[in-house]
C-alpha cells in the first residue's frame, strides 16, 4: 500500500485497497490480545493530491469488527467506518509572517499535523491503522438497551431479572437522602 509521488498528477490519484487487518502491526497486536477481531478485510479508499511541496490524502476505511460488550461481556460484530485527512511532506514548511518582537517557537511535525516522509513513496499504512484504532469504541455496547450483568450474582440481565435484591443505599451519601433543594 505505497503511493508513488510521481504517480500523483494534477487531477490527483485515487486508490482502492483491500488488506487483511493482520498486515497492520497494531491491529494484529490488538487482535492477538483478544481485544477485538476483524472478520473482514479493511477496505481502504484513498485520494492523494499534491499541494505545493505537500501531499494531502483524504481517505476512508470500512470493515467489520468483533468486540466484547462492556456491559454483558458477550461478543458481537459491528460495522466500522472512518474518514480521515492526512498531510505528508518531505520537510516542514517555513512559516512566514511572524513579527520580530515575538519569541520564536519551534513546532514539531506532529504539532503541525504533518507526517514526514522520505524518498519517492508514501506508505500510509501506519496512519491508516491509527485511524482504525481511533475509530474503535472505548466502551463497546452490543446494543444501547443492554442491561449488563447483575453485580451480585453475575446473571445476564438481558435474559430477565435474576431475583437479587437491589443494591443497598451507599451510607456515604446518607446525609443527602432527604435533601430537597430550594427552587
Amino acid at each position: 500500500m505505497r503511493i508513488r509521488i510521481e504517480d500523483i498528477k494534477g487531477e490527483g490519484l485515487v486508490l482502492d485497497f483491500e488488506e487483511d487487518a493482520l498486515v497492520f502491526p497494531t491491529l494484529g497486536e490488538i487482535s492477538a490480545a483478544g481485544e477485538c477481531g476483524f472478520p473482514e478485510p479493511l477496505r481502504i479508499h484513498l485520494r492523494a493530491q499534491k499541494a505545493g511541496e505537500m501531499v494531502e490524502i483524504d481517505g476512508e476505511v470500512k470493515t467489520r469488527v468483533r468486540l466484547t460488550c462492556s456491559r454483558c461481556l458477550k461478543g458481537f460484530e459491528m460495522p466500522l467506518a472512518t474518514r480521515f485527512a492526512l498531510t505528508y511532506a518531505e520537510e516542514l514548511p517555513e512559516i512566514s509572517g511572524e513579527e520580530e518582537d515575538e519569541e520564536e517557537v519551534e513546532l514539531s511535525a506532529e504539532e503541525m499535523g504533518i507526517i514526514l516522509f522520505h524518498g519517492e513513496e508514501i506508505d500510509p499504512r501506519e496512519a491508516v491503522q491509527d485511524q482504525v484504532v481511533m475509530a474503535l469504541p472505548l466502551r463497546p455496547l452490543c446494543s444501547e438497551e443492554c442491561r449488563g450483568l447483575c453485580p451480585q450474582c453475575g446473571a445476564d440481565l438481558n435474559q430477565g431479572d435474576c431475583g437479587c435484591a437491589p443494591p443497598a443505599f451507599n451510607p456515604k451519601f446518607g446525609a443527602l437522602k432527604d435533601f430537597k433543594p430550594d427552587n
